[in-house]
């Protein structure tokens, strides 16, 4: 026999095997336009209601049940990625999204939408999230060598900028030429594109070993896992106290542009676009550096992010470009704390526990954005949206900044 190369193996223990880059980058291609159309969707939706009631406790229950639903079902969604497979979850979820739309596209061109009927299809959407957000993580992991996983993260967040960037003007511009049923049609389409390839590639999975003892004490496996860790369990309660206090400036930004800067739905999709652009470009720098000290990519980037926040809020009506400038660098600096902490989760869980540990996370957020925008509402009410903004920013850098103060975080890397 002659000597073979050692393969490089994966988290999981799986070699992607020959030909993984086509299989890769094919379901991240067919995902990329899927994401696309939900984010025109989800800003089209958004205007609607803002320009419908002007009101911030209408944006404020659309973003409680576009995120809630997801919180609660993050453990059977998680455990179902770990059990089941995560092809077939993230397929079924794709056609439960489409099938919302094409529901809310007849109500609109009927003349028949109302107000709850956004709301039902934002939520039964983030249902179906809770199931396609774990098992889309988990597989990742399962596509590509361990070597390039940090790079996938980055790339994944560059994405995410991309659709911000891309999703913003043609909502914008869906809106300005044509009904808003036909303009659903956009996400409909690009579902499709997207379940396209995961009916062609099979993705390698490793299943719950032994018998099955039930969803719940399935997930509190993962739960276990994070609380023996005590670095995992520091940073998940980081990113739960950042995403309580800054949240909902993500749903409340419309409000800002309209109120405090003057501005319609062109202004929104400009800050949204450059947000975007800072997305890409943090996405960019993490892909061509890949940390190594990923703890402290992820404090510093959320401590600057925050910041960057609050900034942008403190500038005055007529300097909308530089506060737009200001939502830019917060994009770069989130994403410069958050496809860290992806790489982390993926290189140091194994993968038959990803999809519930992933699930904890988002449970968590998912719990702390309502509440965020719960006690965010009535206080908008009470200071306005601007100091709002500024309040929540300025909580957030705070959060982040004792998080330097913990000896296991600092230990970690």
């Amino acid at each position: 026999m002659t000597p073979t190369t050692p393969i490089e193996m994966g988290p999981a223990g799986v070699d992607p095997g020959a030909g993984w880059q086509w299989r890769f980058w094919s379901i991240f291609a067919g995902q990329s336009l899927s994401l696309v159309g939900s984010a025109v969707t989800q800003f089209v939706l958004i205007w609607w209601i803002t320009d419908l009631t002007g009101d911030l406790g209408a944006l404020a229950t659309a973003g409680l049940v576009a995120l809630l639903p997801q919180a609660l079902l993050g453990p059977v969604g998680g455990t179902f990625a770990d059990r089941y497979s995560r092809r077939m979850l993230m397929i079924v979820s794709d056609l439960v999204a489409a099938l919302c739309i094409l529901a809310l596209i007849a109500l609109f061109l009927s003349g028949r939408i109302a107000l709850w009927h956004v709301y039902a299809a934002m939520f039964v959407r983030s249902a179906a999230t809770a199931f396609q957000m774990p098992a889309a993580v988990a597989s990742e992991a399962m596509l590509v060598p361990r070597h390039f996983l940090a790079r996938a993260a980055g790339l994944n967040q560059t994405l995410v900028g991309f659709v911000t960037v891309a999703a913003a003007p043609l909502g914008a511009l869906a809106i300005g030429v044509m009904p808003i049923g036909m303009a659903l049609w956009i996400d409909v389409g690009t579902a499709l594109l997207g379940i396209t390839p995961l009916l062609v590639f099979a993705i390698p999975q490793h299943r719950i070993a032994g018998a099955r003892t039930g969803i719940w004490a399935e997930f509190l496996e993962g739960v276990g896992l994070v609380r023996r860790s005590p670095q995992l369990l520091r940073i998940y309660a980081l990113l739960t106290a950042v995403v309580l206090v800054i949240m909902p400036t993500f749903t409340l930004l419309p409000l800002l542009v309209k109120q405090h800067f003057g501005g319609g739905p062109a202004e929104v999709a400009i800050i949204e676009s450059l947000g975007g652009v800072g997305m890409i470009a943090g996405g960019v720098i993490v892909a061509m550096i890949v940390p190594r000290r990923l703890v402290s990519w992820i404090l510093v980037g959320f401590t600057l992010s925050c910041a960057t926040l609050a900034a942008t809020a403190l500038m005055p009506p007529e300097l909308f470009w530089l506060a737009a400038t200001f939502w830019a660098l917060s994009g770069v600096t989130f994403i410069l704390g958050d496809a860290p902490f992806t790489a982390l989760v993926q290189t140091t869980v194994p993968n038959q526990l990803q999809g519930r540990v992933l699930a904890l996370l988002e449970t968590l957020m998912g719990l702390a954005a309502p509440i965020g925008l719960v006690a965010a509402a009535p206080l908008g009410e009470l200071i306005g949206v601007r100091w709002l903004f500024v309040l929540m920013g300025a909580a957030g850098t705070m959060v982040s900044l004792m998080a330097f103060l913990s000896g296991e975080l600092r230990r970690a890397d």
